[in-house]
């Protein structure tokens, strides 16, 4: 029986934690956070037809709801007509609770759709009307509380990170690192407290929060990357750092020791993001690390009224080289007293 038990689990969390939270942060990736670079090339261009792009993927429109819809329902492999709704499902969530209630009503679309697709003549009526009620009633229901535990938990992370940046700076980097590092959606995290429901610029405190997270996750990719580098050479240096350090989970699992040295480099890191740097993000980005320099576009267009080369400067030094070399050091500390032997972050990249 406890085998069954936790088979179920085993399905339930791959489904509903990983595989959807994940493709919720490719949702965001494709809509809000593609509009930030847009909005960044804008400055440097500015054409009509970034303004137009720019116009509708504001941080407050539906059509961010729309794209989390697509991209869940499409990782749970939905039928066309289920899909489709979904994506109206996504709209509606986001609309009233952001992304969390764009996952929630996604969710509550794609699994209505799935009971009712195939089982008539009139999927083309039925799948819709069925899966956009159960959205909507989901949405009705859960707004309340996901508005009120977001607006906690963000007004604690505001207030704590202000008057405590030290070990509040130390959590934050060391939690978004492990989370970006473990098969969970650090950018999905992201996307849900350092964005604001109705689209407003978020608060000092909370975008030092951002900043550390946004530290703590390059730590993870900069350091497996580069204490990594002599077990996989130059193309594990590339699809560790700007691509993802999950690709170590596995090693993790059989030697967790190894996750030690960036955890570390996080904790360090962490304190000198929220009080001498005074790193700054928002929204997924901050979730992202050096994964394709969404993190470090985030940090620019949040911190740019600092100077774009003060800003290039603190990105260099605190999200790519300071996470290198003290990563670097444990990591070589720990190989010489054999508490990492060589291939234990090994990569199997063919």
């Amino acid at each position: 029986m406890s085998n069954i038990f936790k088979t179920k689990w085993q399905k339930f969390f791959k489904r509903y934690i990983v595989d959807a939270s994940s493709s919720m942060a490719l949702g965001v990736f494709a809509s809000l956070i593609i509009g930030l670079i847009f909005e960044q090339i804008a400055k440097l261009f500015p054409l009509e037809v970034f303004n137009i792009i720019i116009s509708v993927l504001s941080a407050n429109s539906p059509v961010i709801g729309a794209a989390i819809g697509a991209a869940i329902a499409y990782k749970l492999e939905c039928k066309p007509q289920t899909l489709f709704a979904a994506v109206v499902a996504g709209a509606i969530g986001y609309k009233y609770s952001g992304p969390v209630g764009a996952y929630f009503a996604t969710l509550a679309a794609t699994e209505t759709g799935k009971l009712v697709a195939g089982k008539t003549s009139f999927d083309i009526l039925l799948v819709p009307f069925v899966a956009l009620s159960s959205a909507g009633l989901t949405t009705w229901l859960l707004t309340p509380p996901i508005l009120a535990s977001i607006n906690a938990l963000q007004s604690f992370l505001e207030t704590s990170t202000l008057l405590m940046p030290i070990p509040m700076g130390i959590i934050i980097s060391t939690v978004f690192g492990l989370v970006l590092t473990a098969p969970i959606s650090s950018a999905a995290l992201a996307a849900v407290i350092f964005t604001t429901v109705d689209g407003s610029p978020l608060s000092q405190g909370l975008q030092l929060a951002a900043g550390a997270a946004t530290v703590g996750c390059c730590c993870q990719m900069v350091g497996f990357a580069v204490a990594s580098y002599r077990e996989n050479k130059l193309p594990g240096l590339i699809v560790q750092g700007i691509g993802t350090s999950m690709l170590q989970f596995g090693n993790i699992m059989a030697k967790p020791i190894i996750w030690l040295p960036p955890t570390i480099t996080s904790a360090i890191l962490g304190i000198f993001s929220t009080t001498l740097f005074k790193m700054k993000n928002a929204s997924a980005a901050a979730g992202m690390g050096t994964s394709g320099l969404v993190g470090q576009i985030g940090t620019i267009t949040t911190m740019q009224s600092e100077g774009i080369v003060i800003v290039l400067i603190k990105i260099l030094i605190i999200q790519i080289i300071l996470p290198a070399i003290i990563t670097l050091l444990i990591s070589e500390f720990m190989r010489k007293k054999n508490w990492i032997k060589f291939g234990d972050m090994k990569l199997d990249l063919k």
